[in-house]
């Protein structure tokens, strides 16, 4: 059964952040059919989605497989979600290091109580033959890498496409993950949707569906601390099919902020989070991919592990807005590890291998 690895802190982070975001370079298995499973049961919702999902059609129930399926043989069976673990109860938020960024800041660092444990022995390194040192201070740093397109708009959600992968994650970091974020025009309030590799949270090394929040610029927990969960068949935490390609949304509708995935409403953060601040309508979007690192030269990779300047590395694409200005995302990246390439105003590729690529 999956256990939460809980009371490892986020929201007490030292961080370091910096500005001025450098511009980097120029800017989609084999398993047998899983059948059909039921899904954990779904805390009542307070509040009702819209009618539509944020690309213009009505939600549909997704394909959901069977307890502890794989993301490979979720991906063989044209699946899209999967609980964990067989017969585990739906994991507990965890507390685990999380970045962001802003228009022109970005988190760099931060201290953690985490120790990321180990993986499991069919997991592949990225590293070379001399094994990764793992964090043994009482507060090691991690150290994040970005590839993200940005734009100051004005809207009452978002969504794009992401091709979900399942990049190598090295035994002595963190995660690795791509997602869609709205946030004020300061920076301080956020919702984030995507996957993630991060044994940490997952307890494994598939891609998994995560949701996450920040108040005034304080980290939150991932899949919990204030969401709603609506959905009984796509849940946050579920493990994803790798090498394929989803629609990822988030609106703002009826006194909260809603989390879409595939063909689905999953849940909601209810705007009393954010207490008094107006948190109504996004003032900055931000796309990207992410790794979090124990060291400043990572052997995780980010996206596909492929380079941005390769046609099948992985893909952020597709990005519209809610009732908000015409797509022109600014694309960079903040690693020498990690590269994008633009391919129209709001496409790009990205990622990497890291340093030991």
């Amino acid at each position: 059964m999956l256990k939460s690895r809980r009371g490892l802190l986020a929201a007490g982070l030292a961080v370091a952040v910096i500005g001025a975001i450098g511009v980097a370079s120029t800017l989609n298995a084999g398993a047998e059919q899983i059948p059909d499973a039921i899904a954990p049961a779904a805390a009542p919702a307070a509040v009702t989605p819209p009618e539509i999902l944020p690309w213009g059609e009505r939600p549909q129930r997704v394909r959901r497989g069977r307890d502890g399926a794989t993301s490979r043989s979720l991906k063989t069976a044209g699946l899209s979600v999967a609980a964990p673990d067989a017969g585990a109860d739906h994991p507990e938020p965890e507390y685990a290091p999380k970045g962001r960024t802003a228009r022109g800041t970005f988190l760099k660092s931060a201290k953690t109580n985490v120790v990321p444990p180990e993986p499991s022995a069919s997991t592949p390194s990225t590293a070379d033959p001399t094994p990764s040192a793992s964090p043994t201070s009482s507060a090691p740093t991690v150290n994040f890498h970005y590839n993200v397109g940005s734009q100051a708009a004005v809207t009452d959600g978002v969504y794009a496409n992401l091709t979900i992968n399942k990049p190598v994650l090295d035994k002595s970091d963190y995660h690795t993950l791509a997602e869609i974020a709205v946030q004020s025009a300061d920076g301080k309030q956020i919702v984030e949707v995507g996957w993630n590799v991060d044994r940490v949270v997952n307890g494994d090394d598939d891609p998994h569906l995560f949701v996450y929040h920040w108040v005034n610029r304080e980290t939150s927990c991932y899949n919990g601390c204030g969401f709603v969960q609506y959905s009984k068949t796509a849940i946050a935490g579920d493990t994803l099919p790798m090498d394929t390609a989803k629609r990822f949304g988030i609106q703002y509708f009826n006194g909260a902020w809603w989390i879409a995935y595939d063909t689905e409403w999953v849940g909601y953060f209810p705007v009393k989070l954010w207490g008094d601040v107006d948190f109504s309508k996004s003032g900055l979007v931000q796309v990207f991919g992410e790794v979090a690192a124990a060291s400043g030269k990572p052997c995780t990779q980010m996206g596909n592990g492929k380079p941005s300047t390769d046609g099948t590395a992985a893909r952020i694409g597709s990005l519209a807005y809610l009732n908000g200005p015409a797509v022109e995302m600014f694309v960079r990246s903040t690693s020498e590890y990690y590269n994008v390439t633009a391919l129209s105003n709001r496409t790009f590729r990205y990622g990497g291998p890291g340093a030991c690529g």
